[in-house]
């Protein structure tokens, strides 16, 4: 069955700001005692927020679909980042991680892009 294209694009705002609530609270309540665990964590609340959006939302689309709403929410983040880092007058990390740790960041972006596409479940047709 095929959505509208404004119930897909509500349901990525939708799923991307449950991922990214949970990344942040992540971050927030673990970051200080354990940087390791909440990145384990991060990662693991963003791979079952893009398992519920491809279970619920787009359960048969390919991977195409799938990278594209990854690369809206890894663009979401940066927004956000780039949005609360000018607001606050401070570096703001908590979607992506800090510039201090590159691989970590690196393993952020990746997460955001790829998490969606990890979970999509066959491929287009031409």
């Amino acid at each position: 069955m095929a959505h509208h294209p404004t119930t897909i694009t509500v349901c990525v705002l939708l799923f991307w700001l449950i991922a990214a609530v949970l990344v942040v609270a992540a971050h927030v309540g673990i970051d200080r005692r354990s940087p390791a665990a909440a990145a384990t964590l991060s990662i693991a609340a963003l791979a079952a927020t893009a398992y519920g959006y491809n279970r619920f939302v787009a359960r048969h689309a390919g991977i195409t679909h799938a990278l594209g709403v990854g690369i809206v929410w890894l663009v979401l983040s940066i927004g956000v980042e780039i949005t609360l880092a000018t607001r606050l007058g401070h570096g703001w990390y908590s979607l992506l991680g800090s510039p201090a740790h590159p691989l970590m960041r690196n393993v952020y972006l990746f997460a955001w892009i790829f998490a969606p596409a990890f979970f999509a479940e066959r491929e287009e047709l031409s």
